[in-house]
């Protein structure tokens, strides 16, 4: 008993976790790891035997408090098997969840899934890169993906000719066989693909030469995306229909296209709202200026107002990303920064000394209220 994993572990709950939330993880567990929706994944029978057992365990109050004070040894030495007590439960839990198909090829007595019902081809993925502009302005983007395709050649069927595929004599055609193995919970009925037929339900005994009877084939395709205007770095398009193809009549799969924009030199996007920093003169700050603000649409020109400080943000509205499936955008916050002279000669520096000179403490606001603050400190009584 030492390899098996903690139940409480196993269905993630703690320890003091109640019936009805017990109850609740085990129906979500149920429903994302029941076999006979996995039919592809070995690992689901597995792990669904496993969260049942810990379920069926907890959900009971004496073999739970068996198992809180003497773990998975004190069932076992106790007498009181993991499945001691049936199924009643957990069958009328996946009733509930699955109508009808009960245990499924898990456990028997259920309906199964019909190994040769249209299945949905497999979902592909891929990646894009794009440009900060390609992004905000949108475009079209081919894409190069590998895919699974009805063979050309036998349009699916797997048989060469005219011939067809035969339903499998071993399984009548359901792809799985009964199998009984003995487990905590006493000899259990499952399910497993047909040795004969490999899952598939049928037999082709004259299989297509260019798809080896899968009646599929792997090809490269060019598909185009439209990229939307307004796409951000780290969403996912949706392309329908552009996975792999279903089998059985199926219909195909989705094509997920990962994007990835690369940084602006000198925008910084914020949802729909673009930053951007902007340099301006000593004089253009002090005097007012009119500006040249380069936005996603072009240069605008803007006027800066007299006495501009450092650090002062502005907005140009709509002048920012489209937003998806709407005619409004964000805007534009353009914050510029005072440059102060470096390098500089004799004469600027006297032309300087003299502008300092000639100005008053009411040409620094700021200032002379940092100042009285300051005086008001400084000549404040100690203890007050």
């Amino acid at each position: 008993m030492a390899d098996k994993r903690d139940y409480y572990e196993v269905l993630g709950v703690d320890r003091s976790v109640t019936d009805a939330d017990l109850k609740k993880v085990y129906r979500q567990l149920a429903r994302e790891y029941h076999p006979d929706l996995h039919p592809d994944d070995p690992t689901a029978e597995e792990k669904f035997k496993e969260i049942t057992e810990a379920y069926e365990v907890l959900s009971n109050p004496e073999k739970r408090n068996i198992y809180d004070q003497y773990g998975h040894d004190g069932l076992e030495n106790g007498g009181m098997g993991a499945g001691a007590g049936g199924f009643s439960d957990v069958s009328e839990i996946l009733e509930s969840l699955f109508g009808g198909m009960g245990m499924g090829g898990m456990f028997g007595g259920g309906r199964t899934v019909n190994a040769n019902a249209p299945r949905q081809g497999r979902d592909l993925s891929a990646s894009v890169t794009l440009d900060f502009m390609e992004a905000v302005k949108g475009k079209s983007q081919t894409i190069q993906v590998h895919r699974m395709e009805n063979c050309p050649d036998c349009k699916g069927s797997g048989s060469a000719g005219d011939s067809a595929a035969e339903v499998c004599s071993e399984c009548q055609g359901r792809g799985t066989v009964k199998a009984t193995q003995r487990t905590p919970f006493g000899v259990i009925s499952s399910s497993k693909p047909c040795p004969r037929c490999g899952g598939k339900g049928k037999v082709i005994k004259n299989p297509c030469q260019k798809c080896k009877g899968a009646g599929r084939v792997r090809v490269q395709k060019s598909i185009t995306v439209n990229i939307p205007a307004g796409i951000d770095n780290g969403q996912t398009l949706s392309v329908g229909g552009q996975g792999d193809a279903g089998t059985n009549g199926g219909p195909n799969g989705n094509l997920y296209v990962a994007v990835s924009v690369r940084p602006h030199p000198l925008y910084v996007r914020e949802g729909y709202d673009i930053h951007c920093d902007i340099p301006i003169t000593y004089a253009q700050a002090a005097l007012g200026d009119e500006i040249i603000v380069p936005t996603i649409d072009g240069n605008v020109k803007y006027r800066i107002s007299e006495g501009t400080q450092n650090g002062t943000v502005f907005r140009l509205r709509g002048k920012g990303v489209t937003r998806p499936n709407r005619n409004d955008r964000g805007d534009q916050y353009v914050k510029v920064f005072v440059e102060v002279p470096k390098n500089l000669n004799k004469k600027q520096k006297e032309l300087i000394t003299q502008l300092e000179a000639s100005l008053e403490t009411k040409n620094y606001a700021k200032r002379e209220g940092f100042f009285k603050k300051l005086k008001d400190i400084l000549n404040k009584p100690i203890g007050e």
